[in-house]
């Protein structure tokens, strides 16, 4: 490569090496917060303990979080909390629960959530029925809206669906 000499003296392949290493930092992410925020192993339990006691919760409360990025490479960020008393008191959660409950609806769930978004990629894997049994599961799971329709024949998990759906599947393993 020709070497070329700008008027401010710095060659082309110079500001080209210091352009695409501008380029790199922008496009990697982003480091994670110095270590001075995470105060003890439990800094987000921490926190929320501290706004349970501001709103006055005698009961406490569950809080739940997470920073996802699905194997299609998209990103969902999502955090809730829930006070003890009103997840007790609550009887709408059943329909949900049990549109779960079925392998075939999780592993639709986990395929969807990889990338295999229509009834015809869905209906192609091995071990999840006939084409009328798997649009009976993928009306269920939507029912219970772990799913939407995207179109024609496509199916995803809504954004603010993901990391409550990891969560109870992380809360099922224990």
């Amino acid at each position: 490569m020709e070497t070329r000499t700008e008027p401010d003296g710095t060659g082309l392949a110079e500001r080209l090496t210091a352009l695409e290493a501008r380029v790199a930092a922008l496009e990697s992410p982003a480091p994670p917060p110095p270590a001075a925020e995470y105060e003890g192993d439990f800094w987000a339990l921490d926190g929320w303990k501290d706004r349970l006691a501001e709103s006055g919760g005698p009961d406490g409360g569950v809080l739940y979080t997470g920073a996802v990025r699905l194997p299609t490479g998209e990103r969902y960020e999502w955090q809730t909390g829930a006070l003890t008393a009103d997840l007790l008191d609550e009887e709408g959660p059943a329909e949900s629960l049990a549109a779960l409950g079925h392998p075939v609806r999780l592993r639709l769930l986990r395929e969807i959530l990889g990338g295999r978004r229509t009834a015809a990629e869905l209906s192609g894997l091995a071990d999840l029925g006939t084409t009328g049994q798997i649009y009976h599961h993928l009306r269920q799971l939507t029912a219970a809206g772990w799913l939407r329709a995207a179109g024609r024949g496509h199916h995803e998990v809504p954004p603010e669906r993901v990391v409550p759906l990891l969560v109870v599947l992380a809360a099922a393993r224990r």
